[in-house]
Formats: structure tokens, C-alpha cells, sequence
């Protein structure tokens, strides 16, 4: 069975030193195998079954830099990425990285990446200095991504200064960290990003926008009969109700987790089509990911579909 996985991040060691970026404790344990764009990561994909990764830069860490130097570090990570689906084409695909302090600059970079570099769509991560997608300011961003007719993968990123000292100051710090972003609150806070640009009426301006989120849907899948008996109701001049905007222009795909109730809940409320293969390397374990995919509850030709058939179709693979 070809399998294909799409949230599999990079962060080159140079750009990093370069740029002077502070990894922190998790991605920095993770440094070496985020630099690797060679054979130690090919050789994690052969032992797991991998055929392709859809690459994307860890890049919440440039995205808000002041717009000089996010453009810079942005086109730097693109052009790296460029280069090792160039070195390994069979292998590779890329998202784009954007510099979203500069929204204009960050289309053109979005246009350049898809005409030039031929990627297979952006990856956002989270909001920026505050300002989510549902923003004006950002709207030419997507309103691009629906031009070019590729997805924007949204990925959570850290939160404000703001909130993570409101929702999780006074605990110990590992569990802190953990907790305001893979052990929680990234989720909460990708699945209400979802919600807002829902409720503003984004996907009404842009019907034919696609988002990608991670992480078996962040959370929605599970909570959206009470997100539409809640919040339908209360959003005006939408003409789909929230769960049905939600259904026509969402993707999930599976990234980080690895058991039934989860994968059937997702399969349940967004249905076969909508649901691809990710392991999230290298913060999730490849080989856990494909075993799972392998002997999840599902049949042969939904286990397809999820393994690569629709990430071949909504990325053009």
C-alpha cells in the first residue's frame, strides 16, 4: 500500500544558527532530526513504509518576525525545501512558508512557490502577533490560495505572552509548556481559529478555499454536534449552517494520533474523503503511524484513500 504523510516538518541546523532562533526545549531535543533532509529521514520513511513526505518548515519561528527579516528567512526555508524535493522528487513534496508580519509579500511568496517551485500548498501556523485568518489584513493571503486552487495547511503554533500567562502560569514549567501546546492548547486553540474564520465569514467570500488542519481535525470532529446546535443558531448571513461549511471546506488529516476512537470519530463526522495520513515527524513515530494504518478499523479501500489516495487528489500528487 503506498502511504503518503503530510504534516512531516523540517527545520534546517544552519538557518537556524543563522537567523538566531531559540528552538526551545521541545523542537530543540528534535534539532538534528528537523535538519535532516537526507537519509537518516529517508531511511525512517523506508523503515516505516513511507513512500512520501509533504514537507513543511517549522515556521512559527519566522512566520513573526518583523516582515525584512520573515521575508528573508521564509524564502530561505522555501528555497531549501525547493531544493531537496529537487535532490529526491520521488520522495518529496513541500508547503510553502509564509512571511505573515508582510501579507503582500507573503502572497508573492505564496505565487512563487506554486508557479516557480511547483509546491503543493502553505502552511500557516496559527495567528500572528494576535491577528488570525479571519483578519482583513491576511485576506489576500487566502484569497490567493483559493486562486491557485491549493490548501492552506493551518498548524497551531505558540500562543500570546497573554494567554499562556492567563491559561497556564503557577504549574511547573515542562508541564506548562506541554500543556499551552501539544498537551492542550494548541488544539483548543487551532479548532476556535477554524471557528472564527467560520463565523466571519470567510468560507462564504472564498467558497472554494481549502484548509487542512492537523491532529485528527484539533478537536472538531468530536465536538461538532454541540458546535452546531450552539453556534449556528447565533451566526447570521451564512447561507450553510457552521457544520456544513465545516464538512464542504475542511481536511483532517490523522497526525500525532494512533487509536480507533479518535480515527472513527473523525471518519464519522467528516467522512472517508476528508481524512489523510500524517504521522507528525519527527514529534510523532513514523513506524507507530503506519502500523496503525495498517490495522485500523477500516476497509481496504477507505484505508487507501486515507493512506494516499486523497492527499493524491486534493494536492495533485
Amino acid at each position: 500500500m503506498k502511504i503518503i504523510a503530510i504534516e512531516e516538518h523540517m527545520l534546517p541546523g544552519d538557518i537556524v544558527e543563522r537567523a538566531g532562533l531559540d528552538l526551545g526545549s521541545r523542537a530543540g531535543r528534535r534539532a538534528a532530526q528537523l535538519d535532516d533532509l537526507g537519509e537518516g529521514r529517508l531511511q525512517i520513511m523506508d523503515e516505516a513504509g513511507i513512500d512520501m513526505q509533504v514537507l513543511s518548515a517549522l515556521g512559527y519561528f519566522v512566520q513573526d518576525l518583523d516582515p525584512a527579516s520573515s521575508v528573508r528567512w521564509s524564502r530561505e526555508l522555501n528555497d531549501r525545501l525547493a531544493a531537496t524535493v529537487a535532490r529526491y522528487p520521488s520522495r518529496f513534496r513541500a508547503f510553502a512558508s509564509l512571511p505573515m508580519t508582510d501579507p503582500a509579500a507573503a502572497v508573492d511568496e505564496f505565487v512563487r512557490c506554486a508557479e516557480e517551485l511547483g509546491f503543493a500548498g502553505a502552511m500557516i501556523h496559527g495567528q500572528t502577533h494576535g491577528v488570525f485568518l479571519d483578519h482583513p489584513s491576511v485576506r489576500p493571503i487566502l484569497r490567493c490560495a483559493e486562486r491557485l486552487n491549493m490548501p492552506i495547511y493551518l498548524h497551531p503554533a505558540p500562543a500570546p505572552p497573554v494567554v499562556q500567562e492567563a491559561y497556564f502560569s503557577g504549574l511547573p514549567p515542562d508541564a506548562a509548556a506541554c500543556l499551552s501546546t501539544s498537551g492542550w492548547g494548541w488544539h483548543a486553540e487551532c479548532g476556535m481559529h477554524v471557528l472564527r474564520m467560520v463565523v466571519a465569514g470567510v468560507f462564504e467570500e472564498l467558497p472554494d478555499l481549502k484548509v487542512i488542519v492537523g491532529h485528527m481535525g484539533e478537536g472538531l470532529p468530536f465536538h461538532l454536534d454541540r458546535i452546531e446546535s450552539m453556534l449556528s443558531p447565533v451566526v447570521t448571513g451564512n447561507s450553510l449552517t457552521v457544520a456544513e461549511t465545516l464538512r464542504r471546506s475542511l481536511y483532517l488529516t490523522t497526525s500525532g494520533y494512533n487509536t480507533d476512537a479518535p480515527l472513527l470519530c473523525a471518519l464519522a463526522a467528516f467522512g472517508v474523503d476528508r481524512v489523510m495520513f500524517s504521522v507528525d515527524h519527527p514529534f510523532g513515530d513514523s513506524s507507530a503511524a503506519t502500523t496503525y494504518l495498517r490495522a485500523a478499523p477500516v476497509t481496504s479501500h477507505d484505508r487507501e484513500k486515507i493512506a494516499h489516495g486523497n492527499a493524491e487528489s486534493l494536492l495533485r500528487i
